[in-house]
């Protein structure tokens, strides 16, 4: 049997807002204390072809909805090497506005998505203001335009993208959300998306209150922790402490890019965790 590719994997930061941890977990959190959400998109670099997840939104949309954008997350992935003008492979998450934004940015690209999540984000659920706050009606017409032009591929279930990237379902956030499991040098890390926004949603079974199906969600928590094998695996979608946990490929990209396929300081997760 041929030995898997192992990729480089980043994450790279594109926007911020400021937050409380009462904002983060259903039914509120005790502690007053500031707990800050970022934005990020990633990247799986291979010898042959990288693979982006996800595509951020644009700065029309951080100032729309009030975000501090950073900088372009499409034009970010220079960053680390890859044009996006060449990417061959984006998946996308989910169809939420920070995750779906930027479809026409690139234009060689096929996109991945699960089934449900387009049935969801097209079907009578969007009649209801709380379902369709995380959409962006253009974003959702650019995925139907695409795949009038065959360049959508739908999947329903766990699915093996290529030789060690692997489409993972772990719903509840959305009908459709996929995570996405990366072969590296350190082994398979799994990135969650939001499928857990921090850390503490899943070590505590907590969940995000932006939820379609909370049991799913649970689920989901449990079934992510099996798929990684340690939270040293697992890559949260928008927890901060990614950036303190891990360097920088470059200490000029400190704050704007982090190397997930090196060991972690996990004495960073287990200080905050004991607070």
């Amino acid at each position: 049997m041929a030995a898997l590719p192992e990729y480089e994997l980043y994450a790279i930061r594109y926007a911020r807002r400021p937050a409380m941890r009462r904002d983060h977990f259903l039914l509120g959190d005790p502690h007053e204390a500031a707990m800050d959400m970022d934005y990020f998109v990633w990247v799986a670099v291979g010898k042959e072809s990288s693979i982006v997840v996800d595509m951020g939104f644009s700065r029309e949309t951080a100032k729309r909805r009030n975000r501090e954008f950073l900088r372009c997350p499409v034009e970010s992935l220079k960053l680390v090497g890859v044009d996006p003008d060449a990417v061959r492979d984006v998946v996308v998450t989910h169809l939420h506005y920070d995750h779906a934004g930027n479809f026409q940015r690139f234009p060689a690209a096929r996109f991945h998505l699960q089934e449900p999540e387009i049935r969801f984000a097209t079907g009578r659920s969007m009649c209801s203001a709380f379902f369709r706050l995380p959409y962006e009606v253009e974003d959702i017409v650019d995925v139907v335009r695409l795949t009038y032009a065959e360049r959508v591929s739908f999947h329903d279930g766990p699915f093996e993208l290529t030789p060690g990237i692997e489409l993972q379902p772990l719903r509840g956030h959305t009908p459709g959300l996929q995570a996405v499991r990366v072969h590296t040098r350190r082994g398979w890390v799994l990135l969650l998306s939001d499928a857990a926004h921090y850390f503490e949603n899943v070590v505590h079974r907590r969940p995000f209150p932006l939820v379609v199906d909370v049991p799913q969600m649970m689920d989901s928590f449990d079934r992510a922790r099996q798929l990684a094998g340690g939270l040293d695996r697992l890559v949260p979608g928008h927890d901060p402490l990614v950036l303190e946990m891990y360097p920088p490929p470059r200490p000029e990209l400190k704050g704007a890019v982090a190397r997930l396929d090196v060991e972690p300081d996990m004495a960073v997760l287990e200080a905050r965790l004991s607070q």
